[in-house]
């Protein structure tokens, strides 16, 4: 009688665990196919997006380039230390402008645009703390721009690269 009854529930079982079996991998697969199609999805909508963060950044590090940044700003009969002012002015307005894009651009790019920043921050005030802040403004474009001449980098330009090359290997 045991016999029997393991007769027919013995098949009855590999039948079941077969069906379940099959049914699971088709569920997987079918999981893994709506994942990687709104991974694609996805990446069309996110791909535009991130390019555009990458493209304002670059902006931002040539908008506050020191050359860039000395004509932009420059008034007539401003003193030194109202252009130091104006000139830190105007990077943190930029700033504060393009701080979401962090969200789209890697950590390390966004600490090399950080640094950049800083650096463009630190040789307009180590600059202006050698001249007479009453001197006039074109006193601070110079002792800036000489500055920058004997850089051996220049301030933004690490950054620029990074970023034009982050970009070339995640988009192109």
């Amino acid at each position: 009688m045991l016999s029997e009854i393991l007769k027919i529930t013995l098949p009855a079982l590999l039948v079941f665990l077969a069906g379940y079996l099959a049914i699971e991998r088709l569920l997987r697969e079918e999981a893994n196919r709506r994942k990687a199609e709104l991974n694609i999805n996805s990446k069309k909508i996110t791909t535009p997006i991130r390019l555009q963060a990458y493209e304002r950044i670059v902006l931002f590090l040539e908008r506050i380039s020191p050359d860039s940044l000395l004509v932009r700003v420059n008034q007539p009969n401003l003193t030194a230390q109202k252009f130091q002012a104006a000139l830190l002015s105007s990077i943190r307005s930029e700033w504060e402008h393009n701080l979401s894009q962090q969200i789209y651009i890697s950590p390390k790019a966004w600490g090399l645009v950080k640094n950049a920043k800083d650096n463009v921050i630190k040789l307009i005030n180590t600059n202006s703390n050698e001249i007479d802040g009453k001197q006039p403004a074109i006193m601070l474009s110079r002792s800036i721009l000489e500055s920058l001449v004997e850089l051996e980098n220049h301030p933004t330009a690490r950054a620029i690269d990074f970023l034009k090359k982050e970009v070339n290997e995640h988009f192109y």
